[in-house]
């Protein structure tokens, strides 16, 4: 069965810059579109970023310029460098596929303080 596992938050100044990870399990994911969501703290999932699995990306307007979505399909990894964080980035990521096909994962941890 698949796996999805996030990893990379963590702890950032305003303008800062984090790395996410997320690795797959169980399951070549080379011909899925990619997806990275958040959840802020009493709000719903939403989405963030996505990868196609030629490498096309689309981002919400907010992180366009400060966020770029990449993939490894060698090592099942997809990535989010996150740059010049703000303190409205502060949330759970979590990846998936589009659509969104998977187990969801148990996200990581990302917090901007200002």
């Amino acid at each position: 069965q698949v796996q999805l596992v996030e990893s990379g938050g963590g702890l950032v100044q305003a303008g800062g810059s984090l790395r996410l990870s997320c690795a797959a399990s169980g399951r070549a994911f080379s011909n899925y579109d990619m997806g990275w969501y958040r959840q802020a703290p009493g709000k719903g999932r939403e989405f963030v970023a996505r990868i196609s699995a030629s490498g096309y990306t689309y981002y919400r307007d907010s992180v366009k310029g400060r966020f770029t979505f990449s993939r490894d399909n060698a090592k099942n990894t997809v990535y989010l460098q996150m740059n010049n964080l703000k303190p409205e980035d502060t949330a759970i990521y979590y990846c998936n596929s589009i659509p969104n096909e998977m187990p969801w994962g148990q996200g990581t941890q990302v917090t901007v303080s200002s």
